[in-house]
């Protein structure tokens, strides 16, 4: 089974996330998540599968959303309205977003990794 790795080549945190599938013989596609962004379907279908929030699907500590002033928007705004914003712009989504097709994790904590992915 191959995951699908949405990432940024220089975020830290992906490069982490990246050298713990390859320590762990992980079968997955690298895709470059502001060149190929998931679409606003498949980001709805990943927040259905994966059983978080939709705001955990956001990188709050990026300068896009910061700029946009997101931080209000996110609590008061629609499912659809949000899946809309996130699918405007790869560097609004948290990263890596990892997922086989069924499962689905958000940013990278080794343990949530190990649980899911190993």
């Amino acid at each position: 089974m191959s995951l699908s790795f949405y990432s940024y080549p220089k975020c830290g945190t992906c490069r982490k996330a990246k050298k713990w599938l390859e320590d762990n013989n992980a079968d997955f596609n690298k895709i470059h998540i502001v060149e190929n962004p998931p679409s606003k379907d498949e980001l709805k279908s990943l927040y259905e599968k994966s059983g978080l929030p939709l705001k955990k699907f956001f990188n709050t500590s990026g300068k896009k959303y910061r700029e946009l002033g997101l931080k209000d928007k996110v609590n008061s705004a629609s499912d659809e309205e949000l899946l809309e914003i996130l699918s405007s712009d790869g560097m609004l989504i948290k990263r890596p977003l990892t997922t086989d097709g069924s499962k689905v994790t958000v940013g990278f904590k080794e343990e949530t990794f190990e649980e899911t992915w190993k």
